[in-house]
């Protein structure tokens, strides 16, 4: 195997012959043997039709000759394609906001549009990745528009797991509708609900999210493309500036909007905090749920035992018969992760200074990977775990019939003080609320179980609110 040289502003190095990557991608792979991680393949695919729209657009405004543009232009859709891909060696986490990332592909793209126009990867003299792939660009915007590009790619997904998520909540909250439960405050028995209404809660959260999600993303569809170095289009024409943004989306098949003030579309990357803050949210409300479902399945003897969980893999090396809830534990480890996540991507997003925040790299690496795994999470919860949930329904009943939380509904019949003493004399003698209450004559028979008609406690106003909702 042999190697050829090539040479930058800081000197020469030996490039394996059959590389396509160049000097300016194996400095950076030298540089930053950080994480082991590369770039996002979603990111590479945008990355690259970001240049094959700036190639069209360059061509258009007579900056590239026909066979060049046409070259690059042939050569990006083979890497937005997924070929090419080992020729993608920069660390996703990289110094330098993201220049490494965007010279990698102009080295790419250089030598492959040079070998589609008959000439080879061992020179540049027939298109050169500054001159030529990179003509009207910066990193500091063509960095930024294809991490955008990269979170409304990734987004879909996501959206579209949690609307699952959503529909299998739905199920199980209409199959537990009439399934009575004790509520819980603090983990004490606070007052009857309905293991429906539980669920029918976790649905109202994934739908909220859903509905934050989907706006938030919004913001990724206005880009910085044409700003170049810091916002005043330096070396960039006017008709390409006009154009680019028209062309990336039609690329895309997105409605981009160049954004009014590059300047601080260049510098600020608030867009990517709030959208990471709406996914840690998410990641947290799933946590609850999954902590909420560990809880009422926990047991199955000796705990709440309220529901069955699916039965996924033995629970212990030791301990014979065991099955644990793995599958809410891991979106817990999830959700803590992309904690971490976020934490990072707003400070580095408060460290960015002057006209450019040059921390980029990590911001996106983090984004991209919160994405994936929230998405993973939430897939695995819906499929392993929710659409198999069983529940105990006599156990549940049992549990509420034996509460003192019962006596709470005595209150305005009774008073609040011997409501009280009733439910500390049921703790200590373990003789039951309705017991107690007939024994002392405090309510005769009819009257008491009409107030402690479980059905009736457990829906409370809720089902008023329905069945007044219903008849109009």
């Amino acid at each position: 195997m042999t190697d050829r040289i090539e040479q930058d502003s800081i000197g020469s190095l030996p490039i394996p012959e059959e590389a396509y990557y160049g000097i300016q991608s194996l400095r950076a792979k030298q540089n930053f043997s950080i994480s082991g991680e590369l770039m996002h393949p979603v990111f590479i695919k945008h990355l690259a039709l970001v240049k094959k729209a700036a190639a069209r657009t360059n061509y258009q405004e007579h900056h590239l000759s026909q066979p060049i543009a046409e070259a690059i232009m042939r050569a990006s859709d083979e890497v937005a394609d997924g070929q090419f891909s080992d020729a993608f060696i920069v660390d996703a986490i990289q110094g330098g906001a993201g220049t490494s990332a965007n010279m990698n592909m102009n080295e790419v793209l250089a030598h492959r549009a040079s070998e589609l126009l008959g000439g080879s990867k061992t020179t540049y003299d027939l298109v050169h990745p500054n001159d030529h792939v990179n003509y009207a660009q910066s990193t500091n915007d063509v960095f930024p528009t294809a991490g955008k590009l990269t979170v409304l790619a990734l987004m879909p997904r996501l959206i579209s797991s949690l609307s699952y998520l959503e529909a299998l909540l739905e199920a199980k909250a209409e199959a537990f509708s009439d399934i009575i439960k004790m509520g819980r405050t603090q983990l004490q028995d606070a007052v009857p609900t309905t293991l429906g209404r539980s669920f029918k809660a976790y649905q109202s959260a994934i739908q909220r999210e859903l509905r934050h999600l989907t706006t938030i993303t919004d913001d990724m569809h206005t880009i910085n493309i044409g700003a170049t170095a810091i916002g005043n289009s330096i070396n960039a024409s006017s008709g390409y500036c006009a154009n680019i943004t028209e062309n990336l989306a039609h690329e895309v098949n997105l409605p981009l909007r160049q954004a009014d003030d590059l300047f601080d579309a260049t510098q600020n990357v608030d867009g990517f905090v709030r959208v990471s803050s709406s996914i840690k949210t998410t990641a947290l409300t799933l946590s609850k749920m999954s902590n909420d479902l560990r809880l009422l399945s926990s047991g199955p003897k000796t705990g709440f035992g309220e529901i069955n969980l699916p039965a996924k893999q033995n629970g212990s090396s030791i301990m014979p018969g065991k099955v644990n809830p793995v599958i809410p534990e891991v979106v817990s480890q999830v959700a803590y992760q992309i904690v971490g996540h976020d934490v990072t991507i707003s400070m580095a997003a408060e460290s960015g200074q002057l006209e450019l925040n040059a921390f980029e790299p990590i911001i996106f690496r983090n984004l991209f990977s919160s994405i994936d795994l929230l998405t993973n999470a939430v897939f695995t919860l819906a499929d392993n775990y929710i659409i198999g949930i069983t529940a105990n329904e006599d156990h549940c009943l049992q549990q509420v019939e034996n509460s003192v939380g019962i006596a709470t509904a005595l209150c305005p019949y009774i008073g609040y003080l011997e409501a009280s003493t009733l439910a500390k004399e049921s703790l200590l003698t373990g003789v039951a609320i309705r017991e107690l209450v007939l024994a002392k004559k405090l309510v005769n028979e009819i009257e008491l179980t009409r107030i402690l008609d479980l059905q009736k406690l457990a829906k409370g106003t809720v089902l008023v609110q329905q069945q007044a909702a219903a008849a109009l």
